[in-house]
């Protein structure tokens, strides 16, 4: 079936404010795919009968991974599926289920075991009914709103990390089978549509990562050291992506911002904002009016600039020359000016307010070999 073709279609979504859920009913009204019917341990329970009789898909999300009394598990994962299977049937109710399972429903465990026969009776469900049922065995995710202690190690590295506490890593080279929030998220929204992926009787998540422990640790300390050392992380890769806008989303909330560390003098200031190992770096040059600065040539070097406020004039030569070019920018009109190796170069103030410029060079400064050499234009 096609969702998004139907008119406010309704939506039921258990376990709706835990982590996959917060954020499938997020995307779910991003979409505007419809009504969002959201039942969780504290909706009153009365209302999970007429959502059942009402909804035309149903996300199954709720479940329970750490309770106190080993019993639970089959409590939650089995008997509330039951439960609600018993209610779709008692309105004949044709929509299609998606339950989230978990790959330790391979496993002679607890919480295995109340997983599997979850599934089982969802199967069962799906054949005697005929009806489209979709069962996901999810590797451990990771993403924003996750809890730390609670859904992965991932989400605990993250908060104790960014808020300087220590963290447990007994073998470093543990691996760990993970997917991304958003990635899951648009695997449902496929299935959604009633196009799941699928290999066999089960539906997975086409994109997933498999990551040692010392690794996971390793990033996310990376992670927090870039405020300090400005380093940015490899973000081509998408793991360390989306690994890092995990991290960020830990961040306490009087956190977000931190200080930059301003070279000023009379003429105005320096500053270095963002430094990566394959591709320069980005800083920040105020001038005061009139103030010129540059005066050098680089032999490898080279920058862009991109006055953001005020008015300058960018001067070049080149070094065994006399002619000039001169290249008037303002901030008003923005154009990035390429700064060549072999000419020497200048930037002037020529405004009567302070001049920003923005400066990417394709190298990080090296105090040990500059490549900056005094000549004036």
């Amino acid at each position: 079936m096609t969702a998004f073709g139907e008119s406010r279609m309704k939506i039921l979504v258990t376990g709706a404010k835990g982590f996959a859920g917060r954020n499938l009913v997020a995307e779910l009204r991003n979409r505007d795919c419809g009504e969002i019917l959201e039942f969780d341990l504290n909706t009153d329970k009365s209302l999970l009968d007429r959502y059942t009789q009402e909804c035309g898909f149903v996300f199954h999300l709720a479940g329970v991974n750490r309770p106190e009394d080993e019993k639970e598990f089959m409590d939650g994962n089995f008997g509330f599926t039951s439960e609600l299977l018993n209610l779709l049937k008692k309105s004949n109710n044709k929509s299609p289920v998606l339950m989230t399972s978990s790959i330790q429903a391979k496993l002679d465990n607890p919480y295995g075991k109340s997983k599997k026969a979850g599934e089982n009776i969802l199967f069962e469900y799906g054949r005697a009914a005929g009806v489209d049922v979709y069962v996901y065995r999810l590797a451990n995710m990771f993403g924003k709103w996750s809890r730390p202690n609670y859904n992965t190690v991932v989400a605990t590295f993250c908060h104790n990390i960014s808020r300087n506490l220590e963290i447990r890593v007994d073998n470093p080279d543990t691996e760990l089978h993970l997917c991304y929030i958003d990635d899951v998220l648009e695997e449902f929204m496929r299935a959604l549509e009633g196009n799941p992926t699928k290999e066999g009787n089960y539906c997975i998540v086409p994109i997933s990562y498999r990551v040692k422990l010392g690794q996971i640790a390793a990033k996310i300390r990376e992670f927090a050291e870039s405020r300090k050392n400005l380093n940015i992380s490899d973000m081509g890769d998408d793991f360390t992506r989306k690994l890092y806008s995990t991290y960020l989303s830990f961040l306490p909330k009087d956190d977000f911002a931190y200080p930059m560390r301003m070279n000023t003098d009379g003429r105005g200031s320096f500053t270095e904002f963002i430094k990566t190992t394959d591709r320069g770096q980005v800083s920040i040059n105020v001038s005061r009016p009139g103030i010129t600065k540059g005066n050098h040539w680089h032999h490898t070097k080279t920058e862009k600039f991109l006055v953001v406020s005020g008015q300058a004039v960018i001067r070049f030569r080149k070094i065994d020359e006399k002619e000039t070019t001169e290249y008037h920018v303002s901030g008003d009109n923005l154009q990035a000016v390429d700064i060549p190796p072999g000419y020497t170069h200048s930037i002037t103030n020529t405004g009567n307010t302070n001049l920003v410029t923005v400066i990417w060079a394709n190298e990080i400064f090296n105090p040990e070999k500059p490549d900056t050499h005094f000549m004036e234009v």
